[in-house]
């Protein structure tokens, strides 16, 4: 146990710090930042937030950056707080992605796919140079630069509304294995909101763990395995971006109704083939997130492959090391609560220090 002490007369210092904290924050002559412009502008941060807050609810995320003046972690550890106060109204209807309304599409395992490699908004295929003229951008320039981007392209005919999946191409083949949900039925799903995890968990918390990690924690444990601490060596089958229908059972008249959509990423690993009972195949590794985040999407997925390595020899493969370390919320609150008082703990480890010596 982790002794603390109160500090008697510390209650206006702390009000002050906070005070501090908003003016930093305000500070300037600059306008303020708007809700608005936090969601279409920079709308991968509020993506990332909703993502590792474990809620889709874009103006919050935004207000959620805002307040916490940009800290993406300090901005999902409040979306999570926020979501804990919110009631549990019921679980949507599961579906397939195959019914996403795409936005991009790419396959980089094969070069030609049925409907095409759909680029969509991308920074991929640019130079990461920074771009000066965004430095003295105003309103006026902010619209002749849109104006400017669409003028001379030519009309195009609408994106097709579903799009198959391209790994069903290889499932059709037999050439991939058939997932198991480690002896749950299809219809029972995990929810590790409710239940906590006991490790081995079953897929679907796994996948759930995940989908709420944070972003940079998955990123060093898929990188660490791709590295060579493990034994995925990725290909990207095919990975999304769109809007994913929501339908719940309406409680009335128990029919499903669509209530609205959801921007995802999704992403499907090929890994490499792996003998199942005299058949050689290929493995799958699947990633889903909120929003538009193509980097935990794909960690994600090498990560759910790596973790169903039966006999684990790297910490990317181990289940309980990946779950219980890519938590940006638990991670980042464990880690920030060592600035809190630990006089008690550490007078007794100074203590014990001291006497050692004298003995010595």
């Amino acid at each position: 146990n982790m002794g603390y002490v109160a500090v008697k007369g510390g209650g206006e210092a702390i009000e002050n710090a906070g005070r501090f904290f908003r003016y930093e924050r305000i500070k300037g002559d600059s306008a303020p930042l708007g809700v608005d412009q936090i969601c279409q502008q920079l709308y991968l941060a509020v993506d990332r937030v909703m993502g590792e807050g474990a809620l889709y609810a874009p103006r919050f995320a935004a207000l959620a950056l805002k307040q916490s003046a940009g800290d993406t972690l300090e901005a999902a550890f409040m979306l999570r707080a926020y979501r804990t106060t919110l009631p549990r109204l019921g679980y949507s209807i599961d579906q397939s992605t195959a019914a996403m309304r795409v936005v991009r599409r790419i396959s980089a395992a094969f070069k030609e796919i049925p409907g095409g490699q759909i680029l969509g908004p991308t920074s991929d295929y640019t130079l990461r140079l920074l771009d000066f003229t965004l430095a003295g951008e105003d309103p006026d320039a902010h619209a002749k630069c849109v104006r400017e981007l669409f003028e001379g392209v030519p009309v195009v005919n609408p994106l097709e509304h579903t799009f198959p999946k391209i790994v069903e191409i290889l499932r059709k083949e037999n050439l991939v294995v058939d997932r198991h949900e480690n002896g749950l039925k299809r219809t029972e799903i995990f929810d590790v909101t409710r239940e906590s995890m006991a490790f081995p968990v079953p897929r679907s918390a796994a996948l759930q763990a995940m989908a709420m990690g944070e972003t940079g924690g998955l990123l060093a444990l898929a990188y660490s395995n791709m590295r060579g601490f493990g034994v995925v060596h990725p290909y990207v089958g095919e990975l999304r971006m769109g809007y994913m229908p929501v339908r719940i059972t309406n409680p009335c008249t128990l029919k499903p109704e669509l209530v609205g959509e959801i921007k995802v990423t999704e992403a499907e690993i090929i890994s490499k083939m792996e003998d199942a009972g005299g058949s050689p195949k290929f493995q799958i590794g699947y990633g889903i997130c909120f929003g538009h985040n193509e980097t935990k999407a794909i960690s994600m997925g090498v990560l759910d492959r790596a973790i169903q390595t039966e006999e684990p020899r790297a910490p990317s493969e181990d289940q309980e090391f990946v779950l219980l370390h890519v938590d940006g919320v638990e991670s980042m609150g464990f880690c920030n609560h060592f600035k809190l008082p630990h006089y008690v703990t550490f007078q007794s480890e100074l203590d014990r220090l001291r006497k050692t010596r004298e003995e010595a």
